[in-house]
């Protein structure tokens, strides 16, 4: 492959002449730019972008740091993230953490594996990377970001609670509040909820939309009819005889795997779902659209999360001066054939 030196040497002129030709400057001929152009076709001249890149300061790379591509959520925030760059010219390096697979699901709760974030994140400023966008598979308060980084950083599905850094989260409140109001306008008025941990930003915003819908409704919220759950279908299975046993008519799960526990324990008991009882989730997991009936439920807005990600990083850069520290992102109702109109 030709190098600078040897375009320059083949058309009989400088260094600087060719560099200038390359960069669009002025200063060059029309001849001498057609000449320059024509030999670097003719030698099969690549510019060394990596180079210049490193002398600019201009990589236009994002660093994305991804707690573990095996949790379902992280996938779909990582394209979002590639979709926004791509569009402005930019390619995201990528660092798969593996907390998952490393301490299963107690890995939210430990704080060893900050310094590992933090020895990733100075590879990526190492190389070069612009900005930087760490991605939770989790919303939950994490400090894993210094703030005295050289460049930007962003949070995507998690808080930082720092307004040097944004958090880019999911609009919580609002997604359970879209749910339960779709129950209560077919009719439902006492309406059964299984949380997640009660630890969980996801749960304790999700029951705040639960109850203001049952407020804006003027239905007395009544929590004898909340149950915790710990997210996994186990716990949908339990508390289902308590909540029908208090003669709620609806149940809200406040993800689908919970609501997959529901129907196995309303099938034993001989109930269908959206005759006898109805059920709504959240997340829009894949398995809910095969639930029989399908499950209604809310679908998590993970690509717009990534998507607003990027967005925000690049603003930075820009040195855009008003930025959020934190950005919700709407998420969006998907009704199906569980939850039954009351006569």
């Amino acid at each position: 492959m030709a190098t600078i030196k040897e375009i320059a040497r083949a058309c009989n002129v400088s260094v600087a002449t060719v560099s200038n030709i390359l960069n669009h400057k002025p200063g060059a001929s029309d001849e001498t730019r057609k000449m320059v152009m024509e030999k670097i076709k003719e030698m099969n001249y690549t510019p060394n972008t990596v180079a210049r890149n490193l002398k600019t300061k201009n990589s236009r790379s994002i660093g994305v740091i991804v707690e573990d591509m095996t949790i379902f959520s992280i996938p779909d925030i990582v394209d979002g993230i590639t979709e926004h760059c791509e569009e402005k010219n930019y390619q995201i390096l990528l660092i798969n953490l593996r907390l998952f697979k490393k301490y299963d699901d107690t890995y939210y709760h430990r704080d060893d594996f900050y310094g590992m974030v933090r020895d990733e994140i100075w590879k990526l400023i190492a190389k070069q990377v612009e900005g930087i966008i760490y991605v939770a598979a989790h919303e939950r308060t994490i400090r894993c970001i210094p703030e005295d980084l050289p460049i930007p950083s962003v949070m995507a599905y998690g808080y930082t609670e720092s307004d040097k850094i944004p958090s880019i989260v999911v609009n919580d409140e609002d997604g359970a509040f879209q749910i339960v109001k779709h129950i209560i306008d077919r009719g439902h008025r006492r309406i059964g909820v299984i949380t997640g941990k009660s630890d969980s930003p996801h749960a304790q915003e999700r029951l705040v939309g639960y109850q203001r819908a049952l407020y804006e409704s003027g239905i007395l919220y009544d929590p004898s009819l909340v149950c915790t759950g710990d997210w996994n279908r186990g716990s949908g299975y339990r508390y289902t005889d308590r909540l029908l046993d208090r003669g709620v008519t609806a149940i809200f799960c406040m993800n689908d795997l919970m609501a997959g526990g529901v129907y196995d324990r309303l099938e034993e008991r001989k109930l269908k779902v959206g005759a006898d009882i109805s059920v709504a989730g959240y997340d829009n997991r894949e398995l809910s659209g095969y639930y029989k009936p399908p499950l209604s439920t809310i679908m998590l807005p993970l690509h717009d999360i990534g998507y607003v990600a990027s967005e925000v990083i690049l603003e930075m850069l820009g040195e855009c001066k008003e930025i959020s520290p934190v950005h919700r992102v709407n998420c969006y109702p998907l009704i199906r054939k569980s939850v039954e109109k009351l006569e």
